[in-house]
């Protein structure tokens, strides 16, 4: 099994437009499909409620590992926490990396999300499943937040 998944999607909207869906809270818990509490601060827990229907009973809770405005993004969390029994915190976290790169067509965005090598064996593979389809899906749902794909 792969220990990262890469997706990207190139963005017909600027640089600027696309960093501020991704960045902005407001903006992200939109497309992402959660509720989130505060904005986004380097080191900063990012917290709220997933929207998702049938997946209200889960939480959203992220580090902010860097910002680096209009051109990266990153955070760490723990990838499909499913079991609201289970203590996650005890896990090595995965790191979410989001770059931007200006095109002839608008904007390329691209995430990697790495570690999934140190999530325990028993659940590391429906974690990298559910995730790999989870960032298909999300990167459509910022195309479709800013305006469309290239």
């Amino acid at each position: 099994m792969n220990d990262r998944i890469e997706k990207s999607i190139e963005i017909a909207a600027p640089v600027s437009r696309v960093w501020k869906a991704l960045t902005d809270y407001r903006e992200f818990s939109t497309w992402f499909r959660v509720k989130l509490e505060a904005p986004f601060q380097t080191g900063k827990l990012a917290a709220g409620n997933i929207t998702y229907p049938g997946y209200e009973h889960l939480r959203f809770d992220a580090t902010v590992q860097k910002i680096e405005p209009e051109r990266y993004f990153s955070f760490t969390w723990h990838p499909y926490p499913m079991d609201p029994k289970v203590d996650y915190s005890v896990e090595t976290p995965t790191l979410v990396e989001f770059t931007l790169e200006k095109t002839a067509k608008g904007t390329l965005l691209r995430v990697v999300e790495s570690g999934f090598d140190k999530i325990p064996a028993s659940r590391r593979a429906e974690a990298y499943r559910m995730n790999e389809g989870g960032w298909e899906g999300q990167m459509k749902n910022i195309a479709a937040h800013v305006g469309q794909a290239a």
